[in-house]
C-alpha cells in the first residue's frame, strides 16, 4: 500500500501493539520431520496461536531470499525494494556513530585468510566484542584517510565493523567483497552497474585501496588478519514512521543493525547495553507504558540456523517461550510474533521461504489453529500475505485505520 495513503488514514488512539521479531523464525524438517519451531515445546506460543490469526508472510516477493536488512524494513510498512539500505548503514546506524549526509558505509567482517589467499572462517572465529574492539581501534590509529578522503572505523558488535567514507560525492552502488563461502578467494570490490558513475568508480576504488591496507595492518593477527566489506551505501534515512502513523514508537533489540533500521525509521532506540532475552524483556516492561508500537527483536535462532544448530534453535525457541508471558501479562492491545526470514537449519543460511505469523488480539477473527508452527499454520485464517501487509493489519487490529472512501 502507497506509504501516504496508509498514513492518511491512521488516527490515534490509546491502544499498544508490540511486534515481535524472532529473527530467522522459519524453518524446514529436522531429523525427526519436523521443523525447530514445532520441535521446540512452546505451550504458551501454541496458547497465543489459539487466541489470534496465523499464517505466513513473504518477506520480500515468492522464491526471493531477503537481507536481513530489507526484510526488517518490509515489516515496518515500507516496501523493500523502493527503500533498499545497505547493511553498512544499517550496521553502523546502530551505534553511537553520527551520520553527516553524503557519508558512504560498509559494514566489514573480520575474518581469517589462509596462505593460499583464501577466506577459511568468514567471521573470523567469531571473536568477541573486546577483540572486535581493538582490531578496530587498529585499524582506525592506521587508516584515517585514502586519497584525500577521511575513513572512520565505527565497532558494530563481535567480529562486525563498519567503514565509513567521509568527504567526497560518493556512489554506493557496489559489490561485496565476501564471496559468501570458505575456500574462495575475497572478491573485488566493484560498480554493480553495467554504465557506473565515476562517483561508484570512485568508490570502489576507495573501498579496494582500504581493504590491502587493512591486509597489511592486520597481517600479524591470528584469526582477524582480514577484513570483508559488505552493503555499501549512501546514509538516507527512511520516512518518519512515527509521523506517518501518528503515534510513538520505540524499539528494543540487542544487535546494533535492527537497532539501526529502527532508528533510521525514527523510532526512539532503547539503548542500555542490552544483550540477554531477558534484560530485553525488562526494558519492554519498563518502556511499553510510554509507547503505542514497540519493537522487540529476538536474535539467536537466526544465529543457530546458519551455524545449522537444530538443537540450539529448539533451544532459544523454548527460551523465549517461557518469557512469553511476562508479555502477554502487559496485555498489550495487539500482539504479533513472527520472523524477519526464515533460516532453515539444514541450508545454514537465510532461505527464500515464507515466515510464520501469528496476530493475537480482540479484534482477530480466530482460526483453527492450534499449534505455533509451519504445519499448523498452513490452515491458518492469515493464509500468504506479503511483509508489506503486516503493519496495516496491526494498524486495523488497533483500530488505528479510518475507513476508506464514503
Amino acid at each position: 500500500m502507497d506509504l501516504n495513503v496508509l498514513s492518511s488514514l491512521a488516527v490515534e488512539n490509546e491502544t499498544k501493539v508490540v511486534l515481535v521479531v524472532m529473527d530467522g523464525l522459519g524453518g524446514l524438517a529436522g531429523p525427526e520431520g519436523r521443523t525447530s519451531l514445532e520441535a521446540a515445546h512452546t505451550p504458551n506460543l501454541n496458547a497465543l496461536a489459539r487466541s489470534g490469526i496465523c499464517g505466513f508472510h513473504d518477506p520480500l516477493a515468492p522464491g526471493i531470499t531477503p537481507g536481513s536488512g530489507p526484510a526488517h524494513i518490509g515489516l515496518f510498512g515500507y516496501d523493500p525494494f523502493d527503500y533498499l539500505i545497505g547493511r553498512g548503514v544499517l550496521d553502523t546506524a546502530g551505534t553511537p556513530f553520527v551520520f553527516k549526509p553524503g557519508d558512504m558505509a560498509s559494514r566489514l567482517n573480520f575474518a581469517t585468510l589462509a596462505a593460499d589467499g583464501t577466506i577459511s572462517d568468514r567471521r573470523a572465529g567469531r571473536i568477541p566484542d573486546q577483540e572486535g574492539k581493538r582490531v578496530t581501534a587498529l585499524l582506525a590509529e592506521n587508516i584515517k584517510e585514502i586519497e584525500g578522503v577521511q575513513v572512520l572505523l565505527q565497532h558494530v558488535k563481535e567480529y562486525r565493523a563498519a567503514a565509513i567514507f567521509r568527504g567526497k560525492k560518493l556512489d554506493g552502488r557496489l559489490c561485496d567483497s565476501d564471496p559468501q563461502k570458505i575456500g574462495l578467494k575475497p572478491l573485488e570490490v566493484a560498480p554493480i552497474q553495467q554504465n557506473p558513475t565515476s562517483e561508484a568508480e570512485e568508490g570502489a576504488r576507495l573501498a579496494n585501496s582500504f581493504i590491502a591496507r587493512a591486509k597489511e595492518v592486520l597481517a600479524g593477527e591470528a584469526k582477524a588478519n582480514f577484513i570483508m566489506m559488505r552493503g555499501f551505501d549512501i546514509y538516507d534515512p527512511l520516512p518518519n514512521f512515527c509521523e506517518l502513523y501518528k503515534w510513538r514508537a520505540c524499539a528494543v533489540a540487542a544487535y546494533p543493525m535492527y537497532k539501526g533500521v529502527a532508528k533510521l525509521a525514527g523510532m526512539r532506540v532503547i539503548e542500555e547495553g542490552q544483550a540477554t532475552v531477558e534484560e530485553e524483556f525488562d526494558l519492554v516492561e519498563r518502556e511499553l507504558p510510554s509507547t503505542d508500537f514497540l519493537f522487540l527483536h529476538i536474535k539467536k535462532a537466526d544465529s543457530m540456523g546458519e551455524d545449522g544448530n537444530f538443537q540450539g534453535k529448539v533451544e532459544v525457541i523454548e527460551h523465549f517461550d517461557r518469557l512469553l508471558p511476562r508479555l502477554v501479562d502487559l496485555k498489550p492491545t495487539v500482539l504479533c510474533i513472527t520472523g524477519d526470514h526464515s533460516t532453515p537449519c539444514s541450508l545454514a543460511s537465510h532461505s527464500w521461504h515464507p515466515v510464520p505469523i501469528c496476530i493475537a488480539a480482540e479484534t482477530a477473527r480466530v482460526d483453527s489453529c492450534q499449534t505455533f508452527g509451519e504445519t499448523s499454520f498452513l490452515t491458518g485464517g492469515l493464509g500468504r500475505i506479503h511483509s508489506t501487509d503486516v503493519l496495516p493489519l496491526l494498524l486495523a487490529h488497533a483500530e488505528r485505520l479510518m475507513k476508506y472512501g464514503a
